[in-house]
């Protein structure tokens, strides 16, 4: 009998990832340890790993062929760190890999070499689950699978294999996980030989006659066994809610129907047993639209919401009917007429009555939640929905930015205790301090603390509130590991939020994560596959891989929903200028007649003369825009001037350009004490002063850049005043400074300083004027002779 007590050992519920690489005996003996010093290498590089290990909450179990990783955090750890681990492999085809996943017990002990070590049914469970799959495949067992199905999130990705046979003829159920790009979609060869072995059991003791029903009922359990998989039909508790009609007679008021069809969604989106698709997706429907099934197939839900609000004086009249699309039938309908000061019960019975309809379980919480009622002034909640319906335009810009701050601050100011309008104004102060749609002010940045806080501090478990303290530290402070936290936090409260994929995914990529990134964006984007902001971020991260094909594709499926949008034809024509194509560039940028404070195709149009080396035609426009300058674009005026003494430039009027930029500089420098972080204001003023040949102030404010944007703080940003300092560089007669930036550069991913943010490529070398004096260094030649260059897409670890 043991000497050891059952109270001495230590049992803990582990979340376990099994790796072992496939084949691995069979290489030579410097083949094996090569191929394990590449997969260490992989694990250690994801996030996943860093954060468990950051907060102590990893064990590492190494084996001869593999490992595996034990997570102390939370079910989808093991998950998610699989998932980059594919994606890694991606890169590395030589090494086959298989993986398996399991919660469970496990211990740490001691070896016979007094070694720590860990033990326990979670390890050996995960390990089994491994060993039932071939190389690419990444292995549940049916439990965790049952965890991760409740999450709309995770079910595309959870495919049924039914039941495996492993050690001592125990029979496990195993679900694979896989889509179009990670995983291995084949069944496993071991549960093919079962299904074999099975077969010809049948076959010897099932009687002929009986054969034909026998496949039936194969075949129907095969179907079954694939509910899971997103090529099957669509989840009956899923739903898209469509824009509701104004009815009212004052037009004005189509904010209020936006309004309580946005609350109306957004309490159902808290409910985790339904499938809720963002707004973002279906603002671009029209109300009552006739496709009710094709809509229902491009968003990939199985009923739909439409409606109806008409408001007069204090008076509401608000329609709904959910319909089942595939047939166009009517579950159910109703009609509530209520006072301005009772809207909040209308959307709480909605999406009650919905809930009740498609038999989603709601807890205790989620019925608490659904049931608030965020404010009991009306005249604070009519300033909230302006504010919010301001925050839904597809357009994010200064305009609609100050419209939205305008009301919500108007909205607290006449309810100090309206925390839901509080976590708006802060991610809309922090959004617009980060994107520069507002000046970024340490003011603003306070204010944006402030917000947030408020809002947490009225209601601690209000999931916007909890996306707005962790957007304000992401935007605003880059603590990007205390925005995780309370991001990850907020994942319970709000269930369906594709915000919170999507903000996770900007973290990522400012840590230079551009894999894991990228995983984001796809979960983002089943959750709402139709928001053009979405898709065009995630494009815009193809844009700073140089992935340009890639990114292509993104922007049409924004120009699919929202046909003729100037940002995304500027964007496609930024791209055909990094590629040198300058006709293509020019044919899509002709069309276009931007006003001021269009700053990307303005820019991106002034830089296409400035390629074309025939600014005169721009020029005009430049000077008729800075004629009678806008007080509300801030800095960006002076970064115009910029632009237009760079024209004058490359025109040859020298003089022209050397009064230009001295206003310029004098504008710019205005705004530097109000916004001493602002890296592209500071930008501006060096490449001013470079114009003006002072090197010595141009080189002090990159050094300024550099201390405020560290690329180690922020993979995306952060190279972008090194691309200052190789065009300053170039100008001002440092050749050597010049070629290690442009080296370093070309070797990464990240996002210019420049028009629409383009990050330089061998071919825009060839063609910026700026780079004028390099033009005869054989090193700059090697540069700009290399085509088809991409850099990795994830720092090594």
């Amino acid at each position: 009998m043991s000497s050891e007590r059952p109270s001495d050992v230590k049992l803990e519920i582990g979340h376990v990832l099994f790796i072992d690489i496939v084949g691995y005996s069979k290489g030579l003996i410097n083949e094996q340890s090569d191929s394990l010093q590449k997969l260490k290498e992989i694990v250690r590089g994801t996030e996943q790993f860093h954060i468990a290990e950051a907060e102590g909450k990893l064990l590492r179990l190494p084996t001869g062929d593999g490992g595996a990783l034990v997570f102390r955090t939370s079910p989808e750890a093991p998950v998610l760190c699989a998932m980059e681990i594919a994606k890694a492999l991606q890169s590395h085809p030589e090494l086959r890999v298989r993986m398996g996943i399991h919660s469970g017990p496990v211990n740490e002990v001691t070896d016979l070499n007094e070694q720590a070590n860990i033990a326990g049914a979670g390890i050996n469970m995960a390990q089994r689950v491994m060993d039932c799959g071939d190389a690419g495949h990444i292995l549940f067992s049916r439990h965790v699978a049952e965890d991760l199905e409740h999450y709309p999130r995770w079910q595309p990705y959870l495919h049924d294999l039914g039941e495996c046979e492993v050690k001592h003829g125990v029979r496990i159920g195993i679900v694979s996980l896989y889509d179009g790009e990670i995983g291995n979609p084949q069944n496993p060869k071991k549960l093919q030989v079962l299904k074999k072995q099975r077969a010809r059991s049948r076959w010897a003791l099932i009687a002929t006659a009986l054969l034909l029903l026998a496949v039936i009922i194969a075949a129907f359990v095969i179907v079954s066994r694939k509910s899971i998989s997103p090529a099957s039909s669509i989840s009956e508790k899923s739903i898209a809610v469509l824009p509701f009609e104004n009815l009212s007679e004052d037009k004005a008021n189509a904010y209020f129907a936006d309004g309580i069809q946005d609350e109306i969604l957004t309490r159902l989106s808290k409910i985790a047993d339904l499938k809720v698709i963002s707004r973002t997706s279906t603002q671009h429907y029209k109300s009552a639209p006739e496709n009710l099934r094709e809509i229902a197939s491009q968003l990939d839900v199985a009923n739909i919401l439409e409606g109806s609000v008409q408001k007069s004086g204090d008076a509401v009249r608000v329609n709904v009917q959910l319909i089942k699309a595939a047939n166009d039938s009517h579950l159910w309908a109703d009609t509530f007429d209520r006072k301005l000061t009772d809207v909040f019960s209308v959307e709480s019975e909605v999406a009650k009555a919905i809930a009740d309809q498609l038999r989603a379980k709601l807890t205790g919480q989620e019925e608490q939640v659904i049931s608030a009622k965020p404010t009991n002034n009306p005249e604070a909640y009519d300033a909230y929905l302006r504010g919010l319906a301001y925050t839904l335009k597809p357009a994010n810009t200064p305009a609609n930015t100050l419209g939205a701050q305008k009301y919500l601050r108007e909205a607290v100011r006449l309810d100090p205790k309206f925390a839901l309008s509080w976590a708006l104004l802060s991610n809309v102060d922090a959004s617009g301090y980060i994107a520069l749609n507002l000046q970024p002010t340490v003011a603003l940045r306070e204010d944006a603390r402030q917000a947030a806080e408020t809002a947490l501090t009225l209601e601690p478990n209000l999931g916007e509130a909890l996306m707005a303290k962790g957007y304000y530290h992401y935007a605003c402070l880059k603590d990007y590991d205390t925005a995780v936290r309370y991001f990850e936090q907020a994942r319970q409260f709000l269930p369906n939020s594709s915000r919170i994929p999507e903000s996770l995914a900007y973290v990522a990529r400012r840590r230079g994560q551009w894999d894991q990134s990228e995983i984001y964006f796809n979960e983002a984007e089943r959750l709402d596959p139709r928001n053009v902001f979405l898709l065009t971020q995630h494009a815009l991260s193809y844009i700073d891989l140089r992935r340009f094909a890639e990114a292509l594709q993104k922007l049409d499926q924004v120009l699919d929903i929202t046909p003729d949008d100037v940002d995304t034809v500027v964007q496609k024509a930024a791209i055909a200028q990094a590629e040198a194509d300058l006709p293509r560039a020019s044919m899509l940028l002709t069309t276009l007649h931007p006003v001021a404070d269009d700053s990307s195709a303005l820019e991106t149009q002034v830089y296409q003369a400035i390629l074309e080396r025939r600014p005169a035609q721009i020029i005009p426009r430049l000077k008729e825009i800075l004629a009678k300058p806008d007080p509300t674009l801030g800095y960006y005026s002076g970064e115009l001037r910029f632009w237009l003494g760079w024209a004058h430039e490359v025109a040859g009027d020298h003089a022209a350009a050397q009064g230009t930029w001295r206003q310029a500089r004098n504008e710019l420098e205005s705004f530097l004490k109000e916004q001493p972080a602002n890296y592209l204001l500071i930008g501006d003023l060096a490449l001013t002063n470079m114009g003006l040949g002072d090197k010595a102030a141009a080189l002090a404010l990159i050094e300024r850049a550099m201390a405020v944007i560290p690329i180690e703080k922020d993979a995306l940003d952060g190279p972008s005043p090194i691309e200052i300092l190789a065009r300053v560089s170039a100008q001002l007669g440092e050749p050597d400074r010049a070629i290690a930036a442009l080296e370093k550069l070309l070797s990464i991913a990240y996002e210019g300083p420049l028009a629409s943010n383009v990050p330089l490529t061998p071919a825009l070398l060839r063609l910026d004027p700026m780079f004028d004096p390099l033009r005869n260094d054989p090193r700059f030649q090697k540069l700009i002779a290399k085509e088809g260059t991409a850099p990795p897409a994830s720092p090594k670890p």
